[in-house]
């Protein structure tokens, strides 16, 4: 993995690691950042700098990696999946994105 890349999940765990949402830290052990560009291309995503899946990070472009709140934010839906691997991308669809629980814990994650 890229220095930046490892440098910015370090940034973002460090911010993480100062709140205790979750009964274990949030691991790195197998999380990725890809920087996919023609991704965000796409009319789903368009709306969106980043994205998390299950161990992995989609940001937009590179200077991206500099967004401390953006991957703080990321990698927090990371660790929300690492506590419940089903629960939080199905709520998406019970709940929505403006609304959902997993999205605002992410966005005050982001701002602490």
């Amino acid at each position: 993995m890229e220095q930046a890349k490892r440098d910015a999940l370090d940034r973002a765990k460090e911010r993480l690691d100062r709140l205790e949402l979750y009964p274990r830290p949030v691991s790195l052990r197998g999380v990725r950042i890809w920087v996919v560009p023609w991704l965000f291309r796409l009319p789903w995503f368009r709306r969106f700098d980043g994205y998390a899946a299950h161990w992995t990070i989609l940001l937009r472009s590179h200077a991206l990696l500099a967004d401390g709140d953006l991957v703080t934010h990321e990698l927090c839906h990371v660790w929300q999946m690492q506590h419940h691997p089903l629960r939080m991308p199905l709520s998406y669809l019970l709940a929505g994105y403006a609304e959902n629980a997993y999205e605002r814990e992410a966005r005050s994650s982001a701002a602490s």
